[in-house]
């Protein structure tokens, strides 16, 4: 059953929780009075998860923390609240498993952040530099593979650098992302810290669970793959880990050119060995510290962080070749959609999102299923939503509510799961509009009977920032200006071939450019080559390799990289969604993804 909203609003808050929403509150005020300085505050919108549109004015962006993805059906109904009351009647989920409302008006975003406490949600520090959402895989606790469930692990690293005071000012913002094995679905491998779980042998011929801990990686305009730490960190040093991590990156990070002040710049600056080495000190002189965090954090112990269990089979994960040519839809829907766990015996069904996006209704249809259904849902990184704990006989009845949500679309996490960045829609630095690419990439791949194709995954990114993760994908676009008959137009490079997995990352190497508008045409004939070309079980790295790298597939698609005069073909100088001639506009950077 439902909880009223209203009375849970109207609860009172935790007095810390409160006092902060208070003091913000109070910043609004003055700042929208012309009291408060503009530099002052930035920081403090930034640092409440809170900043400004391509729009201009008072229109904002309020993007909600959900760790490791978990969310419950109450938190899904105050989402819903929100973006019908302030935002334009839709969310946005992003990639690191955030929520984000746009165009909330300033006034209005203490009330937002209180509706947000009154669920145990925040956006507290989800934007500045600061310790940003902790991120995790998905499937943790119910992956057939994992070494031990992250879960846990990432709730207490969340709960510990959560208003932190080493979290509030570091030289640019701290991105922790957790996976329970090296299949890396939680993406550790380009991030500031990345948790992967791993075990080694003890002497007694058991095997200890731990962590290989990762980082200094990064995606941006120059990425870097994380590098490891040390062979095995235990779970009793995680913490106190991560936290050495962070105190390093704070005592030597760039606090000069924000440019260069990312943690993957200390590599070049002081060198991985040096690097690994300041940490090693900082942790083991930890110890010292009166908030010391060694030890199996009480969450963990409480609950527990053991394994769902060893399987030998994963249907239908998004990187395996599926056939549906002669099914019915709920067979297409079960076969690309639904995972299992054969030896675990755990089911978790996706739920579609097209484009990251879920509308008010779309939010309060999932609270409902969630109670109905007794599952938990999370959010993935592709920006969909996976559902799990379920039993084989609930199947049929939740695809049936999920039609009725329309969240049904077979191929979540699959080629027509195309993932983008919100653009030039509301983001200051985009130059291009990306989701208008992946609305037509999405339209060609079906047209052309491509859009259930498994084992291949399209990213956009509308600049050189990554907020697409358009480095890790098999086919990624980064948007940039194009000049073509002494006319500006919306153009894309194409990269080919990035992959995240066995704690390895390559990022994708460039292929071609591409106008905008020939963009979906190029994804259409490098799947339709893939699909026809591969072998069984082939990866599409693999199929790249063979083919001639991506410099070689690129060769392929040069006819395409062609604008008609502004006379023959005036669309090529209009972007997606736009109705007028194209102008690149950037803004002033105040926070990335």
């Amino acid at each position: 059953m439902a909880i009223n909203l209203d009375e849970l609003r109207a609860r009172p808050l935790d007095p810390e929780i409160n006092d902060e929403i208070v003091r913000f509150s109070t910043a609004v005020d003055e700042y929208l009075a012309g009291t408060l300085d503009e530099d002052v505050f930035r920081v403090s919108r930034l640092n409440q998860g809170i900043y400004g549109q391509r729009q201009g004015g008072t229109n904002q962006m309020v993007r909600v923390k959900i760790p490791y993805g978990r969310i419950d059906a109450t938190q899904l109904e105050m989402l819903a609240s929100i973006s019908e009351t302030y935002s334009r009647g839709w969310g946005h989920l992003t990639t690191r498993q955030n929520a984000q409302f746009h165009f909330v008006e300033l006034r209005d975003t203490p009330e937002v952040l209180r509706m947000l406490a009154s669920v145990g949600l925040t956006s507290r520090e989800a934007c500045g530099d600061t310790v940003r959402n902790v991120a995790g895989c998905h499937l943790a606790g119910a992956c057939p593979y994992e070494v031990l469930d992250i879960s846990p692990w990432a709730e207490a690293t969340f709960q510990w650098f959560l208003r932190n005071p080493l979290s509030q000012r570091m030289p640019r913002k701290f991105k922790i992302n957790f996976s329970g094995c090296a299949t890396d679905c939680g993406q550790a491998m380009f991030n500031d810290v990345g948790v992967v779980g791993v075990s080694r042998p003890r002497e007694d011929g058991t095997v200890e669970p731990g962590f290989r801990v990762f980082l200094a990686g990064g995606l941006g305009a120059n990425p870097h793959p994380a590098q490891a730490l040390e062979e095995f960190t235990s779970r009793e040093d995680l913490l106190a880990t991560i936290e050495a991590t962070l105190r390093t990156f704070d005592h030597f990070g760039n606090r000069d050119n924000k440019l260069r002040a990312r943690m993957k710049w200390l590599v070049d600056t002081m060198g991985i060995d040096e690097l690994r080495e300041r940490i090693i000190k900082e942790r083991k002189f930890l110890r010292a510290s009166a908030t010391y965090p060694g030890g199996v954090p009480t969450i963990v112990a409480e609950s527990g962080d053991a394994p769902a269990g060893m399987g030998t089979e994963v249907v239908a994960d998004g990187g395996v070749p599926i056939e549906f040519s002669g099914l019915d839809p709920y067979r297409k829907w079960e076969l690309a959609n639904v995972v299992r766990g054969r030896a675990n015996g755990t089911v978790s069904a996706y739920a579609h999102c097209k484009l990251g996006d879920i509308t008010t209704t779309q939010f309060r249809q999932l609270a409902d299923i969630q109670r109905e259904f007794d599952v938990e849902i999370r959010i993935t990184n592709r920006q969909n939503f996976v559902l799990r704990g379920l039993r084989d006989d609930q199947l049929a009845p939740l695809y049936d509510r999920l039609v009725d949500a329309d969240m049904h679309r077979a191929g979540a996490e699959m080629s027509r799961d195309v993932v983008s960045c919100p653009g030039a829609d509301t983001c200051n630095l985009a130059v291009t509009q990306s989701r208008g690419l992946a609305n037509d990439i999405d339209r060609a791949l079906d047209e052309a009977g491509l859009a259930e194709v498994g084992g291949v995954r399209v990213n956009i990114s509308g600049c050189t920032n990554s907020c697409g993760q358009h480095h890790i994908s098999d086919i990624g676009f980064m948007g940039f200006e194009r000049r073509a008959h002494g006319r500006a137009a919306p153009g894309y490079q194409m990269l080919l071939g990035g992959r995240v997995g066995q704690m390895e990352v390559q990022f994708g190497e460039k292929a071609t450019k591409v106008p905008a508008k020939t963009a979906s045409q190029a994804v259409v004939r490098v799947v339709g080559r893939f699909a026809g070309e591969r072998t069984a079980g082939e990866t599409f790295r693999d199929w790249l390799d063979r083919s001639g790298g991506a410099a070689g597939v690129g060769t392929t698609l040069k006819d395409l990289d062609v604008f008609p005069t502004p006379e023959d073909d005036p669309s090529f100088y209009v972007d997606f969604d736009e109705t007028g001639p194209y102008e690149s506009q950037v803004g002033e950077s105040e926070c990335a993804t």
